[in-house]
């Protein structure tokens, strides 16, 4: 059994995964970014972190093999805690490579460093995308030619044709300014015209002397809580609703979370909108109630 394999299915539904004794593998969702040395486009992917304090046993971990290899929790348990001691060992001697999700290695205080696997994309939603190289666009300037005005030819044209053209164009723009000044005319009557209209429309109001009063709506926003502590899972719908009856009576907030994929009806202690807050109720759980108490996290 390949260990960092169940991890690497893991992480593309689940924002951590706890090895339990080891640490935990927490991802970063990093958006569409630019390379301006390179130019190079790369989609949204989920970056892969290794945080050392996060050992204690959700579950999360040893249910996904045990369901995916068909034995039962306590044997896929004990198939991590081989694993776990395999990659201490090797990791004391050289730099370990986690398949597919990085290398772990260990610094001069013996503290696990982490360098994770850059071409490796955790986010379902960037399946199929990969870096996309473009070349530079240059664009060229234009020359700007300079105009050479064209040299007058002496006596081309007799003085009288001159003058007869210009008194031509002189009678032309006086029509012309006429009609001008005609149009404008009747464009500004039109405008006054248009104006009045206006004010007789403006006028015509409805006024209503008793308005329907105003009614305000409280509209409050339910914060989405994916984070569930587990209690557990009950082949019969019955003993799951007597299970909720029973943490209820406790003072915890359970609820039924539905039917799992393979026919179970989940229970939950209580259900949070933060990570960290669960985690936290988790961990209170299994030292003073239950071990068996895991961390389930639904999108």
């Amino acid at each position: 059994m390949i260990l960092a394999n169940y991890i690497s299915d893991l992480l593309y539904r689940y924002d951590c995964v706890i090895v339990p004794n080891f640490g935990g593998f927490v991802t970063n969702r990093i958006s569409t970014r630019i390379d301006n040395s390179t130019n190079t486009f790369y989609p949204p992917s989920k970056q892969i972190t290794f945080n050392s304090h996060l050992n204690i046993n959700d579950g999360l971990l040893a249910n996904y093999i045990a369901s995916s290899e068909n034995i039962s929790f306590e044997q896929a348990s004990k198939a991590i805690v081989k694993s776990v001691i395999e990659w201490k060992i090797e990791i004391e001697k050289a730099p370990l490579q986690i398949a597919s999700l990085g290398i772990l290695s260990l610094n001069d205080k013996g503290q696990i460093i982490f360098e994770p696997n850059k071409k490796a994309n955790y986010l379902p939603e960037s399946f199929g995308l990969s870096a996309v190289n473009n070349s530079l666009v240059e664009r060229k300037k234009e020359k700007v030619v300079t105009l050479i005005p064209e040299k007058e030819e002496k006596n081309s044209i007799p003085s009288f044709i001159k003058y007869a053209a210009t008194a031509a164009i002189l009678l032309t723009l006086g029509f012309v300014g006429t009609t001008i000044y005609q149009q404008n005319e009747q464009k500004e009557s039109l405008a006054k015209q248009e104006k009045a209209l206006e004010k007789k429309i403006q006028s015509a109001t409805f006024v209503i002397s008793n308005p329907l009063p105003t009614i305000e709506l409280n509209v409050v926003k339910e914060i989405p809580k994916p984070f569930h502590v587990v209690a557990g899972a009950f082949q019969f719908p019955e003993n799951a609703h007597k299970k909720v009856d029973q943490l209820k009576e406790l003072g915890y907030n359970a609820s039924i979370l539905g039917v799992n994929k393979w026919g179970l009806t989940e229970v939950a202690y209580s259900s949070f909108s933060d990570r960290n807050e669960a985690i936290n109720n988790l961990y209170k759980i299994q030292n003073t109630v239950s071990k068996d108490a895991w961390l389930l996290v639904k999108k």
